[in-house]
């Protein structure tokens, strides 16, 4: 039989439930941190606790814990409980839902959370692509065996960050993550963000790529998108700015993965070829 932890439970729990909480069950999906359903009374929660590397990974978690408080108050996210004054954990409801669709009603409604997030009143923290960079690659095995193709990627890709600057783009809260274990549908219709632990101001087509690049979202869906979060016709502006960010967005992709390896977190021959893989693409997909 089975001895059920009685570690994962917060000491401080009394901070936030009026009964001691008890564990269901770990939930499954996250590659950076730990969560777990639980219960406290009648109501199903969801605790989260902070990956060890956050530092590694460049987290805000102060930031997170104040933009997860703006977008609980506009319902833009699970309803939050509790963040950890001391940023090591956090607990929201357990919202009852599936995972957002990439068809048409599913980017309408994408496009319509996304313009609310945008609308999120400032916080003091800014997504430097450069400082996000440097500090991944401080955490990346300089012996790896895909390090020096990552390195000479980097250059390519300062082209790209130049020419997204080059839109002046005037910066908004962003939620930076917004990839489909991120988005919760409800029956009811409603779509909710999680896990905004990448907020921070930026331009919003910056969102927009990590939509297209993560949900693989084809042409057609791409203007479908755009065209009803910009509500107003696609140009070929708008197309080019996204393509700095997409290529942006992967390349900050891959030394998320090389700091998970470089961790030892995932450290395996698969994890050091799609990688590789990953360098490839980014050097063949796009140009400029």
């Amino acid at each position: 039989m089975t001895t059920p932890r009685t570690d994962i439970i917060p000491a401080d729990w009394s901070l936030w439930s009026d009964s001691k909480p008890e564990l269901i069950r770990p939930l499954l999906g996250g590659l950076t941190n730990k969560s777990y359903l639980i219960s406290a009374g009648d109501a199903l929660f969801v605790l989260r606790k902070n990956s060890a590397i956050s530092a590694e990974l460049n987290l805000n978690r102060q930031t997170e814990a104040q933009v997860l408080g703006l977008a609980d108050s506009e319902g833009l996210c699970a309803p939050l409980i509790h963040y950890d004054a001391d940023y090591q954990y956090m607990v929201s409801h357990y919202v009852v839902g599936k995972h957002w669709r990439a068809d048409d009603a599913g980017l309408s409604v994408l496009a319509r959370l996304l313009a609310r997030v945008h609308q999120l009143p400032a916080v003091d923290s800014y997504l430097d692509i450069g400082h996000k960079a440097t500090s991944y690659w401080r955490a990346i095995d300089e012996e790896a065996v895909f390090s020096s193709d990552l390195s000479a990627l980097t250059g390519r890709v300062a082209e790209h960050i130049e020419g997204a600057k080059s839109f002046g783009a005037a910066l908004c809260v962003c939620h930076n993550d917004l990839l489909l274990e991120n988005l919760i549908a409800t029956d009811g219709g409603r779509l909710y963000a999680i896990d905004w632990e990448y907020a921070a101001m930026g331009d919003p087509f910056y969102d927009l790529a990590v939509i297209v690049e993560g949900h693989g979202l084809d042409e057609p869906q791409q203007h479908a998108l755009l065209a009803e979060y910009l509500a107003r016709p696609v140009s070929a502006d708008d197309l080019q700015r996204l393509t700095h960010w997409r290529v942006i967005y992967g390349y900050l992709t891959v030394l998320w993965y090389a700091v998970q390896w470089s961790s030892g977190l995932m450290k395996t021959a698969e994890t050091s070829r799609d990688i590789a893989e990953q360098i490839r693409v980014l050097n063949t997909r796009f140009t400029l």
